[in-house]
């Protein structure tokens, strides 16, 4: 199902995408069109020092199963490692200056980011430490977060149950919604502008020859050379790396989000408030949106299966926001979806390119549910590794792909 409430744009106004290629070579191939491969392709054309050619090959221009069509449009810094904290302050200026960064052109809308903030509630002293742990990292990154005591949490927003609560910490610089599929639909349609050329069709091979790939196979039956694979192909990358026979552990795992309305709204925006079940919840227009893992086990799903648990909302979902804050007990839900995340759970954080044996096979993969939020920086670093075969914006190298054969995990705590 998809969201109906005022606070979210879902439907994607773009091209029809041939389903044949116009060429059957191309320097850059990227497996997956939504964010990560429309970062990658914007970020390749508008670099003045690329001067090949792009295909995108996505199989349903509607999103409909991707990541970015269950979006739930956030952008934080609140997180554990500097350089996730860096990659949010980065898309925050991506999104606060789109129209300039994709040229200027008038037509190109005006993104913004609600800053409704988000709260991490923490209910024992464990906890409360690794807050401080991370408000630190933040703090050193530039970062506006805040430890707040209950005391302060509860002067600033009395809508909160926080008998069991000791502490939080809170950013409101930065920190909350925007319109990542406006910001997707308009980095796809700017690309096209700029000569990437986006089919309608599904990759069934590829072609290698020793430690190289060197191109794919359609589902249409055409044979495309490339010079570089990008895989952006979200919670099927590792079908899409198995295709070119190297290893990428990336595993579904399903999220449910529900679109509900008060009967007695809060008298102010809601935070993206990450109470200590794991369950999230934030405003959502004038209604709210909450978030959440399984009831039961969060065990890896088939990445068609989008079949949700009959009683989550009655037995999970509900008991906790109506116990946070008293009046969400009386509420009507007006919408719901599911989703999945891209789970490396190597160590939670994204993979990227280049395979370390195939150089020019290059990964977006496994943001484990900050994909959207990480498309612009990841998009650019990719690129720059396809153009220079280095970062030269931000310094990406503890994701690279080589980090697995090293053992070298860069644990994300902070995944909600």
């Amino acid at each position: 199902m998809k969201p109906t409430s005022k606070d979210s744009s879902w439907t994607m106004n773009l091209p029809v995408f041939s389903a044949k290629p116009k060429h059957d070579s191309y320097d850059v191939v990227i497996i997956g069109g939504a964010t990560m491969g429309a970062c990658t392709a914007w970020f390749l054309v508008s670099n003045p020092d690329f001067k090949g050619r792009v295909l995108i090959v996505e199989p349903d221009p509607t999103f409909s199963k991707a990541q970015t069509g269950a979006s739930n449009n956030c952008m934080r810094q609140q997180f554990a490692n500097p350089i996730n904290v860096k990659i949010g302050q980065y898309a925050a200026e991506f999104v606060r200056n789109f129209r300039e960064n994709l040229g200027g052109d008038p037509q190109v809308p005006n993104l913004s980011i609600r800053n409704f903030g988000y709260l991490y509630l923490s209910d024992n002293p464990a906890l409360t430490k690794v807050l401080e742990r991370d408000q630190s990292v933040q703090a050193d990154c530039g970062a506006g977060t805040e430890m707040v005591t209950a005391q302060e949490i509860a002067s600033e927003y009395p809508f909160y149950n926080l008998d069991d609560i000791e502490a939080g910490s809170l950013n409101t610089v930065d920190e909350g919604y925007y319109n990542a599929p406006l910001m997707v639909e308009w980095l796809i349609k700017k690309s096209i502008e700029n000569g990437v050329d986006y089919v309608q069709n599904k990759v069934t091979g590829i072609t290698r020859e020793g430690n190289k790939v060197t191109g794919i196979t359609l589902e249409t039956g055409e044979q495309i050379a490339a010079g570089s694979i990008v895989n952006a192909s979200g919670t099927r990358a590792g079908l899409v790396a198995d295709m070119a026979g190297l290893k990428l552990d990336i595993q579904s795992k399903r999220r449910y989000t529900f679109i509900f309305r008060a009967k007695e709204p809060l008298p102010r925006d809601l935070p993206l408030t990450i109470d200590p079940t794991g369950v999230h919840f934030r405003q959502f227009g004038d209604d709210y949106l909450v978030g959440c893992p399984p009831l039961g086990e969060d065990a890896t799903v088939d990445v068609e299966d989008f079949s949700a648990e009959a009683t989550i909302w009655e037995d999970k979902v509900h008991p906790i926001i109506a116990n946070r804050i008293p009046q969400f007990k009386e509420v009507d839900v007006i919408d719901y979806w599911i989703g999945h995340y891209d789970f490396n759970t190597f160590d939670y954080n994204v993979v990227i390119g280049p395979h370390d044996e195939v150089s020019n096979f290059h990964f977006t993969n496994g943001s484990s549910g900050h994909g959207s939020q990480q498309g612009p920086a990841v998009g650019r670093g990719v690129a720059e590794q396809i153009i220079y075969g280095a970062f030269r914006s931000m310094d990406l190298t503890p994701f690279l792909y080589e980090r697995f054969a090293k053992g070298e995990r860069v644990i994300e705590r902070a995944v909600i």
